[in-house]
């Protein structure tokens, strides 16, 4: 009954109702009391008379195929069903014709059944390209999986539709080994949107697709479901692992590629033996942190490069570390300053983790290469960051057009488009930095001279006059506080220079400091030191709440360096988290960490201002499927302001912090009185000032002699209680 419930995608109890409610449900055929076993095709055949359930009656049919071959794992391994089924399905395919009748599968007739299915595929395949092999590893005890892949193929309408769906259960199947570089539908629809294959088919007619690191195929058949017909393309492909070259050829022959236009090699290196490649996606094989090398994955990339034509297009998904972080090593710097000034990168995007399911800490990017770009990108590469958003339907749409653009206009000073996701940036500007970030050093002018921050400027001045309106009614406020002014303005002239926090801490203007790790045994509530970790960083708990004895600091921690006024207190996980400690003297308890201003700098900061930039910093978050953050503390992008716009905003901050504070208290206060007033009226011992309507209210406390009357009096119909 929970698989119905799956079948069905409704929740388990929903099966339960059905079967009380419904006398036509249909009878168990097995099992027992607590575990009745139904009849697959007669439950979808029940889901589609009945029209309940939220699954399309298209695919109930194959989802019940799939959990008859889902329960044959107990059987034959993972591999082995689809590999199997998938030399089926393509045995099909080849013949022109169904595996076998209607009535053929019955347990006498297995063997009868294997006999004729071993002959087709010697006569189909003789020379073992697509299903010999295969079918030659198992005996007639397979037979049964002619009638499921008969079963696939008749509920997916075609063979390519059975087998898609076959692999989309890989998982089920507990085959990792395909799982695991499987990519989310969301990074594949970008994938195909940046590819634009089908402009390129009716502009070229024909096309040649290539994949050096092919694994099962997912990339190219992405790719080939979004061509109407698959007869002018050419597909190449290189996988070393002779298992999975094979399901990528029996993929992209069922895909629709024509035979004498297929060929999937076996081994590291792509021979182009067929036709030059227009149009390559890959991903270049996972390693884990403690092996991957940011030199093999450049190197990887120059691999593909040299595959390129001209006017060709690789699009390449790699570790974020390697193609858009800062990179330590001299030789990778050297080498990823080669691939840029070689003029083949058109875009470099970082993107958000989580979007290889399997591996949810792996921070990719993609790089997109093209030969011979239009002459308006020369020396330009367009780069974008979208590592702390989530890859949604609209974010992909316009993250391609802003590089389907860029490629067939390059950069437009003037009146062109401008990106909604990444800047244009100089080639040069990046070699100069030799090694540093590819990522974009501002957001873009779109984004910086918009109709809302344009108007900024009416719009404090409209907030001040609103808080100046709240505190004439307030009666007393402007006596005690004053009016605020902000005096912002629009800048006119050049904007501030962007850099990074790496580059404060590298020019001895700030200074960042380590966490502790506290003993939770420690920590009391009337201690000497306040202790600030990610709890009171982000407001999940009360600064002042956890606390630790001097004794205990200075007898178990005595390394511990305790903060000094003004310390920046900061925290990543579970977000970004900032505090300014003034009062210091606090114990910073890790994973939270402390950045210190040097005020003796030439261009010091103050730590409102710094935790205020830091604040508001683009791209400092994580989307919702990754496990870390998208980038670390010391690579946010800050403006250097000049001292005296330091100055003015410090000021600024202290002066909203200090009405922040009084208003807070007004506020909790006013919650404090009102809490107090409901729960007095509720339960009856308060009332209300006879003149009610003409502020401010008075209030009555009743003593216990009024609430012996109020009760007497309630007894008599005359008077109210």
């Amino acid at each position: 009954m929970s698989e119905i419930a799956t079948l069905a995608r409704v929740k388990r109890p929903v099966v339960s109702t059905w079967r009380r409610r419904y006398s036509h449900f249909p009878a168990p055929v097995a099992g027992n009391a607590g575990r009745p076993l139904f009849d697959g095709g007669q439950v979808a055949e029940w889901l589609i008379s009945s029209g309940l359930g939220n699954t399309d009656h298209a695919e109930l049919r194959s989802d019940v195929a799939l959990f008859g071959i889902v329960a044959l794992t107990d059987r034959f391994r993972g591999w082995q069903l689809i590999e199997v089924l998938g030399s089926l399905l393509c045995l099909r395919r080849l013949d022109g014709r169904p595996l076998a009748g209607p009535d053929v599968g019955a347990d006498d007739d297995d063997r009868t059944l294997w006999a004729a299915v071993m002959h087709r595929a010697e006569r189909m395949d003789a020379e073992d390209e697509f299903v010999l092999r295969e079918l030659r590893s198992v005996d007639a005890a397979a037979a049964p999986l002619v009638r499921f892949a008969e079963d696939l193929a008749d509920a997916a309408y075609n063979e390519r539709g059975a087998y898609e769906r076959l692999l989309a259960a890989r998982a089920r199947l507990g085959v990792d080994a395909l799982a695991a570089d499987a990519v989310s539908p969301e990074l594949l629809s970008l994938i195909t949107q940046l590819a634009d294959l089908r402009v390129r088919l009716e502009r070229d007619q024909s096309i040649t697709l290539a994949d050096p690191h092919a694994r099962a195929g997912d990339l190219l058949a992405a790719l080939l479901r979004e061509a109407d017909d698959c007869e002018n393309i050419t597909a190449l492909a290189a996988e070393p692992d002779e298992r999975l070259a094979r399901i990528a050829r029996r993929r992209l022959l069922l895909a629709g590629v024509d035979e004498l236009a297929l060929d999937v090699q076996t081994g590291n290196d792509l021979e182009e033996r067929l036709a030059d490649p227009d149009l390559i996606v890959t991903q270049l094989p996972y390693r884990p942190g403690e092996d991957r090398s940011a030199l093999a994955a450049l190197e990887g990339i120059e691999r593909v490069a040299d595959l390129l034509a001209s006017g060709s297009t690789a699009l390449v998904l790699g570790p974020a570390d390697a193609l858009v972080d800062a990179l330590r090593g001299t030789e990778e710097s050297q080498l990823r300053s080669e691939l840029l000034r070689r003029n083949i990168v058109e875009a470099v995007i970082a993107l958000p983790g989580g979007v290889l399911p399997y591996r949810p800490g792996y921070r990719p990017a993609l790089w997109v290469l093209t030969r011979d770009p239009v002459s308006a990108a020369d020396g330009k590469v367009l780069l974008a960051d979208i590592s702390a958003v989530s890859l949604t339907e609209d974010v992909c749409a316009r993250l391609a057009e802003d590089v389907l653009l860029w490629r067939a206009e390059g950069f437009r000073a003037l009146d062109g488009h401008d990106p909604r996701y990444g800047r244009a940036v100089d080639v040069a500007v990046l070699d100069r930095s030799f090694g540093g970030p590819l990522t974009p050093p501002a957001p873009p002018a779109s984004a910086i001279w918009s109709r809302t921050t344009t108007e900024r400027p009416a719009l404090i001045a409209e907030a001040e006059a609103c808080l100046e309106r709240a505190a004439d009614e307030a009666g007393s406020y402007e006596d005690t506080h004053g009016p605020y002014r902000g005096r912002v303005l629009r800048r006119v002239g050049r904007m501030p220079r962007r850099t990074t926090l790496g580059a404060f801490i590298a020019e001895d203007r700030v200074s960042r400091l380590k966490g502790h790790r506290i003993d939770e045994d420690h920590l009391v509530r009337d201690g000497h030191h306040t202790v600030l970790g990610p709890e009171e960083i982000t407001g999940a708990g009360a600064v002042g709440a956890r606390r630790m004895d001097r004794l205990v600091l200075a007898t178990a921690y005595d390394r511990v360096a305790l903060t000094e006024p003004g310390d920046v207190v900061y925290t990543l996980a579970p977000r970004l988290g900032l505090y300014v400690d003034h009062d210091g003297f606090s114990v910073v308890a890790f994973p939270a960490r402390v950045l210190r201003v040097n005020r003796a700098a030439e261009r010091p900061l103050t730590p409102r201002v710094l935790a205020a930039l830091l604040g508001v910093a683009r791209n400092t978050g994580r989307s919702p499927s990754a496990v870390r953050a998208a980038r670390r503390i010391e690579d946010y992008q800050l403006p250097d302001l000049d001292p005296e716009d330091v100055e003015r905003f410090d000021a600024l901050l202290a002066v909203t912090e200090r009405r922040e504070r009084l208003l807070r208290a007004q506020a909790d206060a006013l919650a404090e009185a009102r809490s107090l007033t409901v729960a007095g009226l509720a339960d009856g011992t308060l009332t209300l000032d006879r003149n009610v309507n003409q502020p401010p209210y008075a209030m009555h406390t009743l003593t216990m002699d009024e609430l012996s009357s109020s009760s007497h009096a309630g007894r008599r119909n005359d008077a109210p209680a």
